[in-house]
């Protein structure tokens, strides 16, 4: 554990002794302050025109009308967002050289990788954190369900870490940190929209596919609803990809 940690410190100090951590929290807040304000500007309106009916004023919802498009928005940030941080984890050490000095010190590769992850993950967090304080202001002038909402940031926070998998892993099949990201974009787009398959019709491969899709599985937890199998779903993508990552870099050590 303490080289997984001496791991994690590094690569959170090579984030933040550079401009990358803070261009890509600056950027990732102004976007999501944009959504926030203009979702809050848009349910205070409606409100104001249900208020002249009180059976629709009972079924303005926050939490529907605004958190959950919010999620949504956010989801879409971080695909852009995410391949920002995970495309230098690697690839930066096999362009300077670093890489089999890295891999063949005392500190395995499990250790090595998951010590990269945790930082990039420290580093999700400190934004979602940090939008948390910004939507919780709908808490003092509104009164929004206190459960789905922690829901569906426990939803951005599996995504996220969902994504950052993925992006190690391209990290790790290149030197060139554009292709990383670009890579890693294409591939979490890709997932984002496979349900739009399965729009058209049903089918035993439609129902894989969809099933395979980020958003069917981050509908619910931006409602709110907590199911198992969106967690195991998020959860094995994320150990997927840092098996193959490990199985990658171990695959280049045996050459």
């Amino acid at each position: 554990m303490r080289n997984i940690w001496s791991i994690t410190k590094r690569e959170l100090g090579a984030y933040f002794s550079s401009p990358i951590a803070y261009a890509v929290i600056f950027g990732f807040q102004l976007l999501f302050g944009f959504f926030f304000y203009n979702l809050v500007s848009w349910f205070n309106a409606q409100a104001m025109q249900m208020a002249q009916n009180p059976y629709y004023y009972q079924q303005a919802n926050i939490n529907q009308m605004v958190f959950s498009p919010l999620f949504h928005n956010t989801s879409i940030i971080l695909i852009l967002v995410v391949p920002l941080l995970t495309m230098r984890l690697l690839a930066e050490e096999k362009k300077t050289g670093s890489e089999e000095l890295l891999f063949t010190s005392p500190i395995s590769v499990g250790q090595i990788i998951l010590g990269k992850y945790l930082a990039c993950l420290v580093v999700l967090a400190a934004m979602l954190g940090l939008t948390a304080l910004l939507s919780s202001m709908a808490f003092a002038y509104g009164n929004p369900e206190l459960v789905p909402w922690l829901v569906g940031y426990l939803g951005l926070f599996l995504m996220g870490a969902s994504f950052i998998a993925a992006g190690l892993f391209f990290s790790a099949t290149t030197k060139n940190q554009i292709v990383a990201g670009f890579l890693t974009f294409c591939l979490l787009l890709l997932f984002l929209v496979l349900n739009w398959v399965t729009a058209g019709g049903s089918g035993a491969w439609q129902s894989v596919l969809g099933y395979l899709s980020f958003s069917d599985h981050f509908e619910d937890l931006t409602r709110g609803i907590l199911d198992t199998k969106d967690l195991v779903y998020y959860l094995s993508f994320s150990f997927f990809g840092l098996f193959l990552t490990h199985s990658l870099i171990q695959s280049r050590r045996w050459r």
